[in-house]
């Protein structure tokens, strides 16, 4: 069977332009790092940069019903936002409550919504939103579901200075508060903003046109902002505490499991999983994500044993090493009895045959710094 060939950002010519080293994901071929992953990482704790994360999906779901259809299948609660706001939500399985995509959705205007998912899930969402492109006349909704992806980019500017240098492009740009969306005009191109991202930081995320979007990218690379590639927005999202899609969620992981009740609208009447969730609630999740430090420089990765006692009772499902606090940090999934038992437990991680002892502490492993 051929395989198909990678998708390509608008911005790919920019980055080649910079030598950037590229890697397949999501059926993506995007930056991984341009000068070094470490550099990279402490510019956006120290100072603003921007990364390409045009490969996440977008799905634009309007027309009358659209809020219903939203409503009655992600997690969240649209009820809790309003138009002009964004929200963090679940794509769940509907037979065991498992999280099929997590997604941020941007509320633009009465029955107007982007739905973003992960960047191999836009086809899975789309399907499971059961919304008809063209629309379906038949009953009384028309609601209309167009995938975008290819006809935009989107840029991230994060880092506790976004919002000082977006001001010199636009000042419009740093007006957008912390999960609030705005429209801003730009060199005659209607800019999309949200004050969203994955880095722990401040910051902006940019949904510009596809005609429009190198000049864009120029214009914040002219006032300061250096690019980051995905290597760096790793390690950024997992000293924040983020999960990842494919690690931290997915197949058999419910938000039960890791940590985000808050993420699920209880109250709600439907949406897909629902039975299933509660049902988990009752009984309540068998493993828990809980966050784990280890020291040296030694990063404990994904699917490293975690041992209790002499007792394998858990598995890592993102670690790496933290550039900020200069040794080992992980997301592990363990044993329920085990999270909840009081008193001091001493953990250790299985790390090239090597039991090194590790410490649990809370998210996030390191905080976000002070806007400027």
């Amino acid at each position: 069977m051929p395989v198909a060939p990678l998708k390509l950002s608008p911005l790919d010519a920019r980055h080649r332009s910079l030598g950037a080293k590229l890697t397949e994901f999501g059926g993506w071929d995007m930056p991984l790092q341009y000068s070094s992953v470490l550099d990279e990482h402490h510019a956006c704790r120290s100072s603003a940069v921007m990364f390409d994360v045009s490969h996440l999906g977008t799905l634009r779901v309007h027309g009358a019903g659209a809020f219903a259809a939203l409503q009655s299948t992600l997690s969240n609660d649209l009820e809790r936002i309003a138009i002009g706001r964004a929200q963090y939500t679940h794509l769940l399985d509907a037979d065991d409550g498992h999280v099929v995509d997590d997604i941020i959705v941007w509320w633009l205007d009465d029955e107007e919504f982007f739905v973003m998912p992960n960047a191999s899930n836009t086809d899975r969402v789309a399907e499971a939103l059961g919304i008809s492109s063209p629309p379906s006349d038949a009953g009384a909704t028309k609601v209309r579901s167009q995938d975008i992806t290819a006809g935009r980019a989107l840029i991230a500017v994060q880092g506790p200075a976004a919002r000082s240098f977006v001001k010199l492009v636009h000042p419009a740009l740093a007006d957008v508060g912390r999960f609030r969306v705005a429209s801003v005009i730009w060199n005659g191109h209607n800019l999309l903003v949200a004050g969203t991202g994955y880095t722990g930081e401040d910051g902006i995320e940019i949904h510009v046109p596809q005609e429009a979007a190198e000049a864009l990218w120029d214009a914040l690379s002219d006032v300061g902002i250096a690019p980051a590639g995905l290597g760096a927005r790793d390690t950024l999202r997992l000293e924040a505490g983020l999960p990842l899609h494919g690690h931290d969620l997915g197949p058999g992981i419910t938000p039960l499991h890791a940590g985000l009740q808050w993420v699920v609208g209880w109250n709600k009447t439907a949406f897909r999983g629902r039975d299933a969730l509660l049902a988990l609630k009752e009984r309540g999740a068998d493993r828990q994500l809980i966050g784990l430090t280890i020291e040296g420089r030694q990063p404990p990765r994904a699917e490293s044993e975690i041992v209790v006692d002499g007792n394998v009772v858990g598995v890592v499902s993102s670690g790496n090493f933290s550039p900020i606090l200069g040794h080992g940090i992980a997301l592990a999934f363990v044993d329920r009895d085990v999270a909840e038992r009081g008193g001091a437990i001493e953990y250790s991680i299985s790390v090239r045959s090597k039991l090194l002892p590790a410490r649990r502490v809370a998210f996030p492993f390191v905080a976000a710094s002070p806007p400027r």
